[in-house]
Order: structure tokens, then C-alpha cells, then sequence
């Protein structure tokens, strides 16, 4: 059962719950006083030791139910008339096969009598016995089914059980065809196996390359299915850069041990370092503006946009945001104080889905927001520089880059369509430090986590 339960960890882990070591060797413990008698008690056990959450619960019981269900072990199917005139003919030859009417022939292998004797727990016990030899946890992608079912069948014997099939066929075509009948039923178990084990053992793998045909995917070409699902990537994103970039900007607010002042300051003490002293170094406070366009054109794009400026707020002290399509307006306090989706809804129902006028919106944040640009602020803008014939302003813009520390903007369109139509990208371009095409999530989180890393 040890191997079992490290099976059922590294499924529990696929399914989306973190099991370290140390939960698995504490859960191995609690295992061990509890016992594997009673289904029920184990399964509580199992949730109380390695779920931290209610979702992970719910997950790691969908897990233990399906883990520890055991496909139902199908039979041959055989019609009524078929067994009634096969039982009289081959009644003597079965008598003189066999002392036995109903017993298969001992001549036959081990796996054509288990199956001819209907031996359900037998047949279930040595399926279990194959897939452990043909190491099915191993499974990882739909593609392998077909290997793992071949390497089952030839643990289990079926190169003996096909000459016994081919002995019968000879001497008794009724036996045969129930033998064969037999076979056709253990393959379909097989593959129940194999398909169990396939969600127990492949969703980690398939989600990894689900999620990683979605990062390279065009976020202004997602199908209707797919919105979701990249919602939920770029929310997966978020929450990485939220850990990958507020430990260390904990620790950096301390600054380094200087080891000679400490060693003075607790020099009454014998050199015992009862007082510390840190060296700090002269940070400037990070700041950035965020400039985001929602209009109809990037309406798709900039849910994405909105979700990353979310977490902005939630790793870099000072930032402030604006959004706009026809006009602009600050939303830093929307962000601030409500959840991603919250904060997305009230910011497109403000000014989302509208036409586009960049030099309008450019002239309403220089008219109220300028100051708050300075030489330590970082300027992000994020659209595609979309203005519908209309008066760019990039002189606006420019003088944006002047007071800034840096302007980076973050284009969604792909670089062959900058220039043409009524795109101003490269008028705009000409003013910004940074310009990066953002067309898919990983894109965007390579920008966005290059901009917040600048300030750790």
C-alpha cells in the first residue's frame, strides 16, 4: 500500500494539490494509525492531512473517489439462444474435457481459464497485477493509451490466450467463441484502466500543454471556449508575479546585515549580537502610470490588460491607472479596492467598447494628470495606437517621455500591422523607451514582469 499511496500523491498533485514531502510522510503516518479497513475513514484522513483549502478538499476527494474506484470488470456478452444450443452439443466433449461441465479445460492457459470461469475478482486482481508491471502511472498523454493497453495485454498473457483461441477454434468453435467473446470484454477492460488512469496521471501534463498552447496563442483571435480558459491563465499569471516580487521587496525594505556597526553596538555583550544594524540603501520609490486602452477595437485584449494592472497594484506600492476609449479617466481606486472581474466590469461599463481617440485622451491626461508623471515614474501605456484618423497628438506624448523616468508601451497588434491604416505606432514609437509587441500571454507577462523587476 506504500507504493499505492505514493501513486495517489502524485495523482492528488496532478489534480492541483500541493503535496510536499513532509505532508506525505505526516499523511503516511496518519495512514498507518487508521488503517485501510474502512474506505471511509481512510478518505477523511487523506483530506484532513494534505488539503489546505476547501477547493484543494473538493479536488483531493474527486481524486481519492476515482482513485480508489476500481472499473467494473464487464463479462462476454452472450445470447440466450446461442447458450442454449451450445450447451447440448458440447455437453459430452466438455464432460470429457473436463470432471467438471462448467470448468474450462486445464490444457488451456492461466488467463483463458481465468476468463472462461468468470472469475471476476481473479480477472480484476490481475489487471491491477499487469498495470503495476506495465508501470501505467507512467502515463502522461491521450496518445499513449494504445501502448500502455498493448503493454497490459502482454502481462497478462494474451500471446497464450490467442493459442488457446486458435486450439479451440479447432477442436471446439462454440468454446472458441465464447473464449473469444471473452477476450473482446478484457480488452474493453483494459481500456477502462487505461483511461482511469490517464485522468488520474495525465491532467497535470495535459494541463501544462493546454496552458501552453494558450500563452502562445493571439489574444485577439481566442475562440468564444477558449476566453475563459485565458482568464484563468492570466489570473495564474498574476498571482506569480504577486509571489515572485513582493518577498523579495519585503526583504530589500530591510536592506543587508552590516556586520561591523553590529559588531560595535554589542560590544558590551561580548560580541554576542543581541542588536542588529542593517545597511539601507537609497531606493527611489517606485512609481508608475498605467494608460490603458479599452475601446471597442482591443475590447477582447484589454479584459487581459486590466487583470495584469490588477496585480500591478498588488506588487508595486504607488501605481496609478487610467483607462479610456473616447475620453480618460483614472481608475485606480476601482482597481485598488475591488476584485479583478468587479473592477473589469465597472471600467468597460465606464468608458469601454467606445471609439478610440488617442490625442483626446492624451489631452485629458496632460490637462489633469500630468504632474503626477516625474523623473522616478515609469509610463506604461497599453493599446494599439489605434487613433481612427484622428489627431494623434504625439507632441502630448512626448512631452510625457520628457518628465518620465521611462514610457513603455505594450502593443497587442502584431508588428507588420504597426504603420498601416490609422495606426500611429511608429509616430508614437519615436518617444518611448521600451515598445513591445503584447499579442499573446506570454508576451505580456515577459513585459510586465521585466517592468516590475526594475524596482526590486
Amino acid at each position: 500500500m506504500r507504493e499505492e499511496l505514493h501513486r495517489f500523491f502524485r495523482a492528488a498533485r496532478g489534480a492541483g494539490v500541493r503535496v510536499s514531502p513532509a505532508e506525505s510522510i505526516d499523511a503516511m503516518k496518519a495512514v498507518a494509525d487508521v488503517g485501510f479497513g474502512d474506505r471511509g475513514i481512510l478518505r477523511d484522513t487523506l483530506l484532513l492531512t494534505l488539503a489546505k483549502s476547501q477547493d484543494e478538499k473538493q479536488a483531493l476527494g474527486e481524486c481519492f473517489d476515482l482513485f480508489f474506484s476500481q472499473p467494473e470488470v464487464k463479462e462476454e456478452e452472450t445470447a440466450p439462444e446461442d447458450a442454449a444450443e451450445s450447451a447440448q452439443p458440447d455437453a459430452a466433449a466438455a464432460g470429457n474435457r473436463s470432471g467438471d461441465a462448467g470448468a474450462p479445460s486445464p490444457e488451456l492457459g492461466e488467463l483463458a481459464q481465468m476468463l472462461m470461469s468468470r472469475d471476476r475478482n481473479a480477472i480484476a486482481a490481475a489487471m491491477a497485477n499487469a498495470a503495476n508491471a506495465a508501470a501505467l502511472s507512467d502515463i502522461r498523454y491521450f496518445t499513449q493509451r494504445g501502448i500502455f493497453s498493448t503493454r497490459i495485454l502482454d502481462s497478462l498473457g494474451i500471446e497464450r490466450l490467442r493459442d488457446d483461441l486458435d486450439a479451440l477454434t479447432a477442436t471446439s468453435p462454440a468454446e472458441a467463441e465464447r473464449l473469444a467473446a471473452a477476450l473482446a470484454a478484457l480488452r474493453e477492460n483494459v481500456r477502462d484502466v487505461v483511461n482511469q488512469a490517464l485522468l488520474l496521471y495525465g491532467r497535470e501534463e495535459s494541463e501544462n500543454l493546454r496552458h501552453e498552447i494558450l500563452r502562445n496563442a493571439p489574444l485577439a483571435r481566442l475562440e468564444r471556449r477558449q476566453v475563459e480558459q485565458m482568464k484563468a491563465l492570466i489570473r495564474a499569471i498574476a498571482r506569480r508575479l504577486r509571489e515572485r516580487y513582493s518577498k523579495p521587496r519585503k526583504r530589500q525594505r530591510r536592506g543587508h546585515l552590516d556586520i561591523r556597526r553590529t559588531l560595535r553596538r554589542n560590544a558590551g555583550w561580548g560580541g554576542v549580537p543581541f542588536l542588529t544594524s542593517w545597511k539601507r540603501r537609497h531606493r527611489d520609490r517606485p512609481q508608475i502610470v498605467a494608460i490603458c486602452d479599452v475601446s471597442g477595437s482591443v475590447a477582447q485584449v484589454s479584459d487581459f490588460f486590466l487583470l495584469l494592472i490588477h496585480s500591478l497594484h498588488e506588487v508595486v506600492d504607488d501605481v496609478r491607472s487610467f483607462a479610456f476609449s473616447g475620453h480618460l479617466i483614472e481608475v485606480s481606486d476601482i482597481l485598488d479596492t475591488k476584485s479583478p472581474e468587479a473592477a473589469m466590469s465597472e471600467i468597460m461599463s465606464k468608458v469601454g467598447f467606445g471609439s478610440s481617440d488617442y490625442g483626446g485622451s492624451l489631452l485629458d491626461f496632460e490637462k489633469g494628470w500630468i504632474r503626477s508623471v516625474t523623473p522616478k515614474t515609469t509610463v506604461i501605456v497599453l493599446g494599439d495606437a489605434r487613433t481612427n484618423n484622428l489627431d494623434p497628438r504625439a507632441d502630448i506624448l512626448r512631452r510625457i517621455s520628457e518628465r518620465s523616468k521611462r514610457l513603455v508601451w505594450l502593443n497587442p497588434e502584431g508588428r507588420m500591422a504597426w504603420g498601416w491604416g490609422d495606426s500611429e505606432m511608429p509616430r508614437y514609437a519615436a518617444f518611448c523607451s521600451v515598445v513591445r509587441q503584447c499579442a499573446t500571454a506570454k508576451q505580456l507577462e515577459r513585459a510586465v514582469s521585466d517592468i516590475v523587476a526594475a524596482y526590486q
